[in-house]
């Protein structure tokens, strides 16, 4: 029985290297579709979680995982740090971590890493598949040459084994598109090693969109998060010329958007966040380089993102200046520091930056995040106050700064208690309803 029957069958053994955000999803939904699944990671807490059914990813709930690993459904998912699993398995899929090293070039290293333990144990026929987020040309130039030359043979890529890359598209915390009914876009090394990748994908994903190789795939995810990267630069900057204009933002992207054609509504805010958006265009911009090319719009959105931080806190001092405070000696509360709505993570949240400024202008700085219970970063450690403590650090506060517009948070409280609200988010304007005893600034808002 050839790769593709045993796929269609369910009766092909899957892993998934690297249980995070996108892993351990992908690795639920694959035993959900009756496969039977093992998840390696090298963190004993992570698999000791998973294996007691203790899901720690917010889009996988408790209920999901406990009963894929229970084994309730027709297929069964199991955690192990040992890539000894590896040599039972018929297709490999790669989720591991993909950041950035502080001169922002890529750090492949743990690709690299899991490549090498396939390498050691791969079987006749199988497929891997690669879908952490890296630079075109990776899977031709990094991943297939230790394929090819593993275990001291010469093996044929497309006959003795497949190789493919997909790009995961998960949006953490969206629940209208899911893994299921995102269309999961497939590009093989050849065209046998696409049409395996497709024959697994299509048994849990709706739709599969096959390219032409896996640099189009590769360099379909850069697009598709640069192009969020800078238009969000854009409209950042927009907010900041109609601050200086005096109109109101909101009101001009609320019209822009009613046109039907050729026009799509992005929205200002403190700055990037998140595991892509801030760092993706960043591979595209690395790879250029080495080819002798300035990726311009992916520098000028970086800089004009990055500076969103400084322009909220420049507005929080105004707001103090305005009511006779310094900001140094004046205790500010935080409202959110998760990089997005509804979410639990602060990776690259500007939130961090924002708190970090303000620090160091001297401002005591406390913070309010029913999602996120602690913030650590290489310079402070702060603890988020318990909900019944947040009135009175509404009404204690100089300044409160909307930063995260959690959908649980109560603006009318919010409006009601503080005195200065600086709102990076339009979350008032969004609650106009609710009556305000505070003086209001937002960039573009008219307050």
């Amino acid at each position: 029985m050839d790769l593709a029957d045993k796929i269609s069958s369910r009766q092909a053994n899957v892993s998934v290297i690297g249980l995070g955000y996108v892993g351990l999803p992908l690795a639920v939904l694959f035993a959900e579709a009756g496969f039977e699944v093992t998840g390696i990671d090298l963190d004993r807490a992570r698999v000791g979680s998973i294996n007691a059914g203790e899901s720690y990813i917010q889009d996988v709930p408790q209920r999901q995982l406990a009963r894929a690993i229970a084994g309730d459904g027709p297929g069964r998912l199991v955690a192990t740090t040992d890539y000894e699993a590896l040599r039972e398995a018929d297709a490999v899929v790669i989720c591991v971590h993909t950041p950035l090293s502080k001169t922002k070039d890529p750090d492949v290293s743990y690709i690299l890493s899991a490549v090498h333990e396939i390498a050691k144990r791969i079987t006749p026929g199988m497929l891997i598949v690669l879908e952490s987020t890296t630079y075109p040309g990776t899977t031709l130039e990094l991943v297939l040459p230790p394929l090819e030359r593993a275990r001291e043979q010469s093996l044929v890529v497309g006959k003795d084994f497949f190789l493919a890359f997909s790009p995961e598209r998960i949006d953490p915390g969206q629940s209208d598109w899911t893994l299921f009914n995102t269309p999961k876009v497939i590009g093989g090394v050849t065209p046998e090693c696409t049409e395996v990748a497709r024959t697994l994908y299509e048994c849990v994903v709706d739709q599969v969109v096959p390219v032409s190789s896996p640099m189009v795939a590769e360099m379909v995810k850069l697009l598709e998060n640069t192009f969020r990267a800078t238009n969000i630069a854009l409209v950042n900057e927009v907010a900041i010329m109609c601050d200086r204009l005096g109109i109101n933002v909101w009101e001009v992207i609320d019209a822009a958007k009613t046109k039907p054609f050729g026009f799509m509504p992005f929205y200002p805010g403190p700055g990037l966040g998140g595991h892509c958006i801030p760092v993706d265009p960043q591979y595209l911009a690395w790879k250029l380089k080495t080819l002798n090319y300035n990726a311009r719009f992916i520098q000028l959105a970086e800089e004009i993102n990055l500076a969103m931080p400084e322009f909220w806190v420049a507005k929080t001092q105004d707001a103090l200046n305005d009511a006779g405070k310094a900001v140094k000696g004046s205790n500010i509360l935080v409202l959110g520091v998760a990089y997005k709505r509804d979410v639990p993570d602060t990776r690259e949240s500007p939130a961090l930056d924002i708190i970090e400024h303000l620090r160091g202008k001297g401002a005591s700085v406390t913070y309010f995040d029913p999602h996120v219970p602690e913030v650590v970063t290489e310079t402070f450690r702060l603890t988020s106050i318990d909900r019944p403590q947040l009135g009175r650090g509404l009404v204690e506060s100089d300044c409160v700064v909307i930063v995260t517009d959690h959908t649980d948070f109560d603006w009318a409280e919010v409006r009601r208690s503080a005195g200065i609200i600086v709102d990076t988010r339009n979350a008032l304007g969004a609650n106009r309803g609710v009556p305000s005893a505070a003086a209001v600034v937002a960039a573009g808002a008219n307050g």
